[in-house]
């Protein structure tokens, strides 16, 4: 793309926003002209935190004007109304057309600092995600939050269907059961980390709940301390323990020397469907394979463990 082009996509862009912008002598009516014919959404507003707050104990003249405070000064959208001409209001949904930036920036007003210092630059906001993308302000539909759904997990799972598969996989994170939600691991308002972790690393998210494997240990097994996931998939897995795949085979990606017995006890002739066949199954294949033996594959604090068997 050259710089002309570049220009007129900006041009384009500002073209738009400007199309969009609430025209400047429009004037606050309050919100009981509002409700003259909103009536239906100012009952369901009225459960909703926002409405307890703006109505009964605003912190300032904005949050007082209850509906214009997030949607602006409505009295051309009043007089114009039966016109059907949106740009007279700040809207809050994709077809109403106002500007992602403008929509969060109304909610950014107030919900500044906190979780929100990382949303600039996040992959929320780069994705352009709006606020109302996840939350509800105008109705109750989650016990907190004003989420659009029912649950953080359902509110996620409705943009991530990757992840809402892998957690219906035989192995997953207990989150359909509703023990854990996906915000214990990721921050959805921004992180300094590129998948919105609410840690510096994978690993220190997964320490936070499985203490036991932080360390440090005398014998350190090398892809744990890298990363979990060179093992496990942290959503879920059709395999054991959420791992990425089965035991010995999975061992095996890195130990293959074929002259260690990682290479000649797992071989193809002793697997259990030789066994089937006539063959002689070997006894480390069953039961947890690898592990069998070697029990301590995070890591050891024996000072015979070097090869992790104690």
């Amino acid at each position: 793309m050259n710089w002309r082009t570049g220009l007129l996509l900006l041009a384009a862009g500002l073209t738009a926003a400007a199309a969009h912008a609430i025209p400047p002598e429009a004037t606050y009516v309050g919100e009981k002209a509002c409700i003259k014919c909103h009536d239906v959404e100012a009952k369901h507003f009225s459960h909703t935190q926002h409405a307890r707050i703006f109505r009964q104990n605003p912190r300032n003249e904005l949050e007082g004007r209850v509906c214009e405070a997030c949607h602006g000064p409505g009295s051309l959208h009043a007089q114009r109304g039966n016109e059907k001409v949106r740009e007279y209001l700040r809207g809050f949904t994709r077809e109403w057309g106002t500007p992602i930036e403008e929509q969060n920036g109304a909610c950014l007003a107030c919900h500044k600092g906190g979780e929100r210092l990382h949303w600039p630059g996040s992959a929320h906001d780069s994705g352009k995600i709006a606020c109302s993308d996840c939350h509800n302000t105008m109705a109750r539909f989650s016990a907190s939050g004003l989420l659009r759904a029912a649950s953080i997990n359902e509110t996620c799972q409705s943009c991530h269907n990757q992840q809402r598969a892998e957690f219906r996989k035989r192995s997953h994170m207990p989150v359909p059961e509703g023990k854990m939600s996906c915000v214990d691991c990721h921050s959805p308002h921004g992180s300094p980390t590129r998948p919105l972790l609410r840690a510096d690393s994978v690993n220190d998210v997964c320490y936070a709940c499985h203490a036991e494997k932080r360390g440090p240990f005398l014998w350190e097994h090398a892809p744990v301390r890298e990363n979990c996931l060179s093992c496990h998939n942290s959503h879920g897995s059709n395999h054991d323990k959420l791992l990425i795949g089965p035991r010995p085979y999975l061992c095996q990606q890195c130990h293959t020397s074929p002259a260690a017995h990682a290479g000649q006890s797992f071989r193809a002739d002793q697997t259990a469907q030789s066994a089937l066949a006539g063959g002689t199954q070997s006894p480390r294949i069953v039961g947890r394979t690898c592990q069998n033996c070697h029990s301590q594959v995070h890591g050891s604090n024996h000072p015979s463990g070097a090869r992790f068997q104690r």
